[in-house]
């Protein structure tokens, strides 16, 4: 029987780093984001540049964000998540039935709703682990059923917070800790959650171990890592994240709303990708995972003032999608030739 304890065959691979090509790609998309706000900004030199549009753009990164740690973790063991925004969207509604319907306390309500998440990203991590499912299948499954549970949970309706009896899990993300500021509470909780999910990729086993099973999952588990636990562990983190992230909107809002949440999967899968995580896995950095999400949230808050219309927007942002896809596989059949 394998153990965790067990000396791999090949320690290196464990080795948690960022390359320098990782640094290039950094660099690559933070000089993308400047230039994109540079257009946006000669573009609409009154609004778009302003410290309240910016707040205004930081704070809509909050979600996206927080869904792209989730799915940066699941990626790098070359898997995907389709579930992330339904995913949140079902979490959201079990936080309001928690706090709204059952009446429990905001703080253990939130707690529960975090758990919730993981508990979404447990049941991913044994269909991928256990049964063996592409992971691909695996989420869309759970795409479909989340969307349906939240649903049906809510009875199709939504779920609205008391501003008086629940003003503190309003003030959680709407709210300001700075005094004398109306910079969002939500942007801070990204920070923190960037910073966690930072430590836990480049300073811990579970870190190391995601890498390694994406780098070559057959050749870690020979190693005596014992692959499958730690596939199930990492989902079931990326749940959290995502539990988080649903806590963030539905306190924006005011409400859990449950036709909400289809859509975000793309988003995070694009900022993530956008960021430098291969969709091959084996790599990712969480800072690029930001920056990635921080550029879809400019390029929708650009078009949004420029009047672009929805369908428009739409159109974009799939190109964009189609784009950083098509340049990450670039990268990895380089990659594969050197």
């Amino acid at each position: 029987m394998s153990t965790d304890t067990k000396a791999p065959e090949n320690p290196a691979k464990l080795i948690v780093g960022v390359t320098w090509r990782e640094r290039v790609q950094q660099l690559m998309a933070l000089a993308g984001l400047v230039l994109i706000f540079l257009v946006f900004s000669v573009a609409s030199p009154t609004i778009f540049p302003s410290y309240s549009n910016v707040t205004t753009i930081l704070f809509s990164t909050t979600v996206v964000g927080l869904l792209s740690l989730a799915a940066t973790l699941v990626i790098i063991t070359s898997g995907i998540d389709l579930s992330v925004g339904t995913a949140m969207t079902l979490a959201a509604v079990m936080s309001a039935t928690f706090i709204v319907n059952w009446n429990i306390p905001v703080w253990l309500g939130i707690i529960m709703t975090i758990l919730f998440g993981g508990l979404v990203g447990l049941v991913n991590g044994v269909n991928v682990a256990i049964f063996r499912l592409p992971p691909f299948i695996a989420t869309l499954a759970m795409m479909l059923v989340a969307q349906g549970l939240a649903l049906v949970i809510s009875n199709a309706r939504p779920i609205y917070f008391d501003a008086t009896a629940h003003a503190g899990y309003i003030w959680l993300s709407t709210g300001s800790i700075i005094p004398g500021t109306r910079f969002p509470n939500a942007v801070i909780v990204l920070a923190l959650a960037a910073l966690v999910a930072y430590v836990l990729l480049n300073k811990t086993l579970l870190g190391r171990y995601d890498i390694s099973i994406g780098s070559n999952e057959e050749a870690t588990a020979l190693s005596g890592i014992n692959t499958r636990k730690w596939l199930i562990i990492i989902y079931a983190v990326a749940g959290l994240f995502v539990g988080l992230a649903a806590i963030m909107i539905s306190a924006r809002l005011g409400s859990a709303q449950p036709a909400t949440g289809a859509g975000y999967e793309l988003q995070a899968i694009a900022a993530v990708v956008i960021g430098g995580t291969s969709l091959s896995g084996g790599k990712g950095t969480i800072i690029g995972t930001i920056i990635g999400a921080l550029i879809i949230s400019v390029i929708n808050n650009g078009l949004q003032i420029m009047s672009v219309r929805q369908e428009w927007q739409n159109v974009i942002l799939g190109l964009v999608i189609l784009i950083v896809v098509f340049i990450d596989q670039l990268r990895a059949r380089r990659a594969a030739t050197t």
